[in-house]
C-alpha cells in the first residue's frame, strides 16, 4: 500500500455517516447502476420507488431478522 494511501484509508475508517447521508448513498447507488443498463430510469424514478417501498431492517450480528 503506498504511503499516500494509508492516511485516506485510515480516515475513511472513522466517517461515520448519517441516517439521510446513508440514504442519499443508497439512491445514488441504485439510480447509477440501474441507469447504466436502462436510459428510462431517471434520480426522479428512483426517489419515488424509494419512498414507496419500506426500508429494510439494518443487519444486527446476533439478532434474528424479520421475515
Amino acid at each position: 500500500m503506498s504511503r499516500e494511501l494509508k492516511p485516506l484509508l485510515d480516515a475513511a475508517e472513522r466517517v461515520h455517516m448519517t441516517p439521510q447521508q446513508k440514504e442519499e448513498q443508497r439512491r445514488s447507488f441504485a439510480f447509477g447502476n440501474t441507469a447504466i443498463e436502462n436510459d428510462r430510469i431517471t434520480r426522479e424514478l428512483v426517489d419515488s420507488e424509494a419512498e414507496r417501498l419500506p426500508a429494510e431492517e439494518p443487519y444486527v450480528p446476533g439478532r434474528r431478522q424479520a421475515p
